[in-house]
This record gives structure tokens, sequence and C-alpha cells, in this order.
């Protein structure tokens, strides 16, 4: 059981931690990387990218040509606005669309693997025992809380144990959240403490 005694608590450290980083944080970052590998999609943002450039550049170009003196070549510049700025909201709705996927694969792939192992071990491991608590040692209704709800009598259920994985991930989060602001205060209250100014010697 020591194996299935380590997925309950690294399931429940992971839901804490999306809990606490929060999940729009976690898909951005996960976006960002999926975007740095060699796939057809990043190769679309580049090319996004270069074509947003290119329109910044025809568009600046636009404005410094003026449409009576020179015409002509206004016209073909506002043409080559135009047909950049279609091409952009084309692709920038496809783009959409496949971060609105990635987000929704990612959020269902999560949801299964997290919630569903929460609800799915305890209900299939409800009657076996995760670890006997030593005998004699503790009053009977101690023993029948740790055994709930269907464990062997005397021994810690998985229940019980999600609970205590979950309240002492907990603490530690909260612990270590607290250390992290109490750091960052203490160094930027270093970083604003004025300098003394160095007395003028003087001369004797």
């Amino acid at each position: 059981m020591s194996s299935l005694l380590l997925i309950i608590f690294v399931t429940e450290l992971v839901v804490q931690l999306v809990n606490t980083l929060g999940a729009t944080t976690i898909n951005d970052s996960l976006w960002r990387i999926y975007l740095t590998l060699p796939t057809p999609l990043s190769l679309e943002f580049a090319q996004q990218r270069k074509k947003q450039k290119e329109y910044l550049a025809v568009r600046h170009e636009l404005k410094a040509t003026s449409s009576q003196d020179e015409f002509a070549k206004w016209a073909k510049l506002r043409r080559q606005h135009d047909k950049l700025l279609e091409d952009l909201e084309k692709k920038k709705v496809s783009l959409e669309a496949a971060r609105t996927k990635f987000d929704r694969t990612l959020t269902t792939t999560r949801t299964v693997s997290t919630r569903g192992v929460q609800w799915f071990l305890p209900f299939w491991y409800s009657k076996e025992p995760m670890f006997w608590l030593p005998y004699g040692w503790f009053p009977y209704y101690v023993e029948w809380f740790a055994s709930f709800p269907r464990a062997p009598m005397g021994s810690v259920s998985i229940v019980v144990w999600q609970w205590a994985c979950t309240a002492v991930i907990a603490l530690m989060i909260e612990a270590a959240t607290a250390a992290l602001v109490y750091v960052a205060a203490k160094h930027s209250q270093k970083v604003r403490q004025p300098v003394p100014a160095q007395s003028e010697k003087k001369d004797s």
C-alpha cells in the first residue's frame, strides 16, 4: 500500500498547488512553454509576429505618405495595409481557437488526473487499510474515526489518509507562503532604507 499512499499524497499536493497558483497561471505558463517547441502551431505564431512587424511598417509608411501628393504610392500602400490587416484578423481567430482548445485539453486532463483520482481511489479502496495503528494505543473512538468509513477497525482508511494529506499540505503551503512574504518584506525594507550620508571631515 506504500505506492497508494504516495499516489494519494502526490494527488493532493498537485490539487493544492493548482488551487494556490491558479489554473489560469498554470495554463499560461504551459502555453508559453508549448510555443517554444518545434510544432506547427509555434511556426504559425512566428509567422504572425513577422506579419505584424510587416503590417506596422506599412502602416507607419502609409501615415507618412500624402494621399494627394503621392496618390499612386498611397493607394498601393493602402492595399497592402488592408490585405495584411485582413490576414492578421484571420490568423488571430485561428490562433485564439487553438488556445481555447489547448486550455480545454489541459482542464480536462487536470480534472481527470486530480479530481477523478480523488473520487475514484477512496471509492475503490474504501475497505482496504492503508496501514495499521499500534494495537491498544488508541481508544475505540479514535480507531473508529481512523477507519472511517469502511476500513477494518484499528487501521487508517484511505479517506482519513486523504484528509490528513490535504491538511498537512495546506499547512506546508501556508507556512511557505508566509515565509516568502516575510523574506520579501524584509528585502524591500532593506532596499528602501536610506544610506546615511558620510560626515565631512573637518580640517584640523
